[in-house]
């Protein structure tokens, strides 16, 4: 899920840096340490948003720089065990596709899409579903759910692993076709009245 969160840090501002606004300067300090970061506490770090800068900031014998105590805001995205996200199929592989979802790019193994045998064919970027006859290809939107996470510090990808093999899951084609098919078993058909034996 998509987060705002509130940080603080002490940010180091050398003198040449000091050429426009505290603010400003503290704002880009801060883009270059946190934007694209990923760790397991913060998860994603997308963009910082907003900051303040402590206008008295404090100096290091040796360092001409000075230290200011700033307090921002961050947007991240931080994916759940077993939430549910949407995204888009932006590569097919032998093993599966890859589905960006918020900043990152998801794995959906062959084994996790559906219960019937599938075929990749890297080459057209397709995957078909042997008897059903489904199928996901790049540009795809779909719905999955969240089965594995691992986010390691610094700027790798990290890993998220999802599945579609869950009712109302999977393409944004086959969830309408599952709705229609619930909404259809939900209809009760009428009944025959009975027919009173007695006269009044």
């Amino acid at each position: 899920m998509f987060l705002i969160i509130d940080m603080n840090d002490v940010v180091r501002i050398p003198p040449n840096r000091l050429t426009s606004s505290l603010k400003n300067t503290a704002m880009a300090i801060l883009k270059e340490k946190y934007e694209s970061m990923i760790s397991p506490e913060l998860g994603y770090v997308i963009m910082i948003i907003d900051a303040s800068a402590n206008a008295v900031g404090k100096l290091v014998a040796g360092d001409g720089s000075t230290y200011h105590k700033v307090q921002f805001k961050a947007l991240t995205f931080f994916p759940k065990l077993q939430e549910v996200v949407e995204g888009e199929i932006v590569e097919i592989t032998d093993f599966g596709a890859f589905v960006r979802v918020g900043p990152t790019d998801a794995l959906l193994h062959l084994s996790q899409i559906t219960d019937d045998y599938l075929k990749s064919d890297v080459k057209q970027g397709v995957i078909i579903a042997n008897q059903s006859a489904k199928s996901l290809k790049i540009g795809s939107k779909i719905r999955a759910r969240v089965t594995a996470i691992s986010l390691g510090k610094g700027t790798g990808m990290g890993k998220i692993g999802i599945t579609c093999r869950q009712p109302f899951l999977g393409s944004n084609e086959w969830i309408e076709q599952e709705v229609k098919k619930s909404r259809q078993s939900q209809t009760v058909s009428p009944t025959k009245e009975k027919k009173s034996g007695g006269s009044k």
